[in-house]
């Protein structure tokens, strides 16, 4: 197989469309961020880049907590606007309709909406360049009753998507079918050791 060789970019696929949500000058605001993962898991810790000059920013440097939602495919319309549109200027809570909760912090404004919601309180902030990689402890995680299979979160009702470039230009994903189980569909190499 041949390969091209392209100048260094972070095309680490997919990635997950997310909603970060901040309090900003007293009122909730939320922006999109695609570069968000898991950092640790003991403790839990998630990390996510932030452009210094996003609106939602100055609130989480303001404050020292964020808040991380995973909107399902049915909010990919609002998902893009908090993407798009600035907080200093607009009020994207209204536009979008979103009813905000409070949890333990008091200063990380949450989205109902959005199936999963997760708390966090800032543990390391790292300038990057271009971005500032804010790491924060998730201090409460909630999930919407009707996302649950047995008292555990499930996938298919979350209904989480992912944000893509690439050829085509960037583009929103829903994820797809199961294909294999993880710590078992590799065993069956081991009848090749």
């Amino acid at each position: 197989m041949s390969k091209t060789k392209l100048n260094p970019q972070p095309l680490l696929y997919p990635t997950p469309a997310v909603l970060i949500g901040a309090t900003v000058d007293g009122r909730p605001n939320f922006m999109t961020a695609a570069w968000c993962g898991v950092a640790c898991s003991e403790p839990p810790m998630l990390a996510v880049g932030i452009r210094p000059g996003r609106y939602t920013y100055r609130g989480i440097r303001e404050n020292l907590t964020f808040s991380i939602n995973v909107p399902s495919a049915a909010m990919v319309r609002e998902t893009d606007y908090c993407g798009v549109a600035s907080g200093a200027k607009v009020d994207k809570v209204a536009a979008c309709g979103f009813k905000v909760f409070y949890g333990s912090l008091q200063s990380a404004p949450l989205i109902e909406q959005a199936p999963v919601n997760l708390e966090c309180r800032v543990v390391h902030m790292l300038d990057l360049g271009a971005h500032i990689l804010v790491i924060g402890r998730v201090e409460a995680t909630y999930v919407s009753d009707d996302c649950l299979t047995d008292g555990r979160p499930d996938v298919d009702k979350i209904s989480p998507f992912a944000f893509l470039g690439g050829s085509g230009g960037p583009q929103y994903r829903a994820l797809g079918p199961v294909i294999a189980k993880p710590f078992g569909v590799g065993l069956e190499l081991r009848a090749k050791e």
